[in-house]
Order: C-alpha cells, then structure tokens, then sequence
C-alpha cells in the first residue's frame, strides 16, 4: 500500500502490530515500542516518544510523512490522560510535517461516558475531546462501538464508528453450543437497540434489565423484562469497566432459571475490583475484544476471552486509504 504511512501510540502495540501484519506492511513502518523503565523513554522504529523529567511528552517522527496518509493507532485505556495528550502530539507533528492526511484511531473512545449533560455543571468532556482531535489536526477518526453514537456529531470531521457486532455474531455461534437456545439480555435501557439488533440476526429472543444507579459504578436495585427460564442468558453491553452492573445481572438471572449466562463487551477496561467480581461471577465466560490489552487480565482471571478485531481496523484503514466505502464493515467480518 504506497503512500501510507502507520504509527503507534504507547497504549496498544500488539494491535498495532496485527494490523500491520493484515495490512502487508513492512512493521518497521509502524513505530512499534518497548518501555525502558530507567529513562521513561520509548524506544521506537522511525519515531520517538519520550517523557522529560517533568513528565512532559516529547515526540519526534523519525521519517518523512510529507504528502503521506498517516494512521496513528492509540487506544484509551492505562494512563488515558497521558496517551490523550501523546495522540494529540503526535497528530500535530505529522501535520506540521506536511502529511497529506491524517487519521486517529482510537478503537476505544477516551471519556465517551461523558457525553451528555446529566445534571448541573457537568461537562460534556467527550465533545471537549472531539475538538482537542480536531485543533490537533486530525481530518479523520476511527473508532469503534462509541459508548454513545451522538459522540460522531461532536466532530466537524468524518467519523466512521465500527461495530464489534459481526464478530461477536461469529464467535456466539462457533463458540456456544446451544446458541439458538439463547436469550440476549441488555443490562440497561441503554443497550436495547445493541441487543434487539443481534437477537434478530441470531432469531431469538431478548430481554432487558432495568437498574436504578444510586451514583456512578453503584446500582441500586434491578428488575429483570423478559423470560429466561430454562434458557442460555447472553449479556451484551459496550463497555466493562468495575462490573459491578454485569455481575448483579448475573446473579439477578441465575435467579430468574436461567441455565448458563455469558456476557460479551466490546471494550474490557476492568479497572478497581472488576477482576475479582468477575472470579467470583457465575458466568461461564466473559468475552471481550482486544480494543484494550486484554493479555494481564486474562492471565488473573480465566473466565475472560478475546476476540481480535484487528482485521475490521485493517479493512477499515485499507478502505479509508483507497476511498471505498466501509459500511460493508458493520455486518460483515473480513476474511
């Protein structure tokens, strides 16, 4: 692929690495890096990411982008704050290089649960996001599964947002036996349309949990709409982050006779006792994707499998460069 030119941020190397693989490239082309802990310096192929004593980011793009498509992959999860603000850098510099286009992907949306004003003085911090991308200089964003979708008209750029959905439709049913005995069950109102739109690709029926929150991560109380008796309860959400609301909804449909409950999330963030719910869940499995580094919490928690996306990036990526259109992406897996 000429004139095309991929770059990692520090948050995601491995996915950085299979996308280029799928891409045919050259992964020295890709700045690849490894942590060195005595210097808090980023040892990269054709770029450079360090941190000075005071913390501050430094990025130095060791090659030519002058008239270049530039994809520059990172992820927000670890240090969000930090690999925001490395993104940022590393888009300006590649613009003020001179390249032709440049586009972030970011295949986990940084702040994208604050995107509403939900009572007084909240911030919108997402649409704050969106423009600190858009003064950067980015001209395109990639993401996938936006935690919400009117996150896209914060942009004054294209967005394309990218669905887990196919992938996950392939790995229900290779992986679960009984698939067609399922019932999706969204955890929240939020998700119905997540949820109604995979049980009517897999023809069976879905439920719906209620929750009252009594602050953020905290549920109150859950009711549960629809039957579950005797079925396999497969929950779908977005994102899974201290899962304390998936693990009551377990609970809450082991209750109801449900025989074996999965849950599926596209965005395993897993931050404070999460690994610990999950260990100590009555789920069969967790399945996430690996928009997030999954390889330590899977190592602490068995219950959690990953799902590669890294091929619907690379397509997307291909078919941005090429200018074809990518909506073939939401319902389809490439091969």
């Amino acid at each position: 692929m000429p004139n095309i030119k991929v770059f990692s941020g520090s948050s995601h190397r491995d996915l950085t690495q299979r996308i280029c693989e799928r891409l045919q490239l050259d992964v020295s082309k890709a700045s690849l890096k490894k942590f060195s802990n005595r210097r808090l310096q980023l040892d990269v192929s054709k770029a450079s990411l360090k941190k000075f004593s005071n913390r501050e980011t430094n990025v130095e793009i060791g090659e030519s982008v002058r008239g270049e498509d530039v994809y520059i992959i990172q992820t927000g999860c670890g240090e969000i704050n930090d690999h925001l603000m490395e993104l940022l850098i590393m888009i300006n510099a590649c613009k003020i290089a001179s390249a032709s286009r440049v586009a972030a992907v970011i295949p986990c949306f940084p702040y994208a649960r604050q995107d509403k004003k939900d009572k007084s003085r909240a911030p919108i911090t997402s649409k704050l996001v969106a423009n600190m991308l858009s003064v950067a200089g980015a001209d395109h964003i990639i993401t996938m599964d936006l935690h919400a979708s009117q996150i896209q008209g914060f942009f004054d750029i294209p967005v394309d947002n990218l669905y887990a959905e196919p992938a996950i439709l392939k790995y229900i049913k290779e992986s679960i036996a009984d698939w067609r005995q399922s019932v999706i069950v969204s955890p929240d109102a939020g998700g119905a349309k997540r949820v109604t739109s995979i049980a009517d690709r897999l023809n069976v029926d879905f439920a719906l949990i209620h929750k009252e929150r009594k602050r953020a991560n905290e549920v109150e109380n859950m009711t549960l709409v629809g039957d579950v008796t005797d079925k396999i309860a497969i929950l779908v959400d977005d994102m899974a982050d201290t899962c304390g609301t998936i693990c009551l909804a377990a609970d809450k449909l082991v209750e109801a006779g449900a025989k074996k409950v999965y849950a599926f999330c596209v965005h395993g963030i897993f931050s404070g006792p999460a690994i610990t719910r999950l260990n100590n869940s009555v789920f069969e499995a967790i399945v996430v994707t690996n928009t997030i580094p999954q390889e330590e919490n899977m190592k602490k928690c068995p219950k959690i499998q990953c799902i590669d996306i890294s091929m619907i990036l690379a397509e997307a990526i291909r078919r941005t460069h090429n200018g074809e259109s990518v909506s073939y992406l939401f319902s389809n897996v490439p091969m």
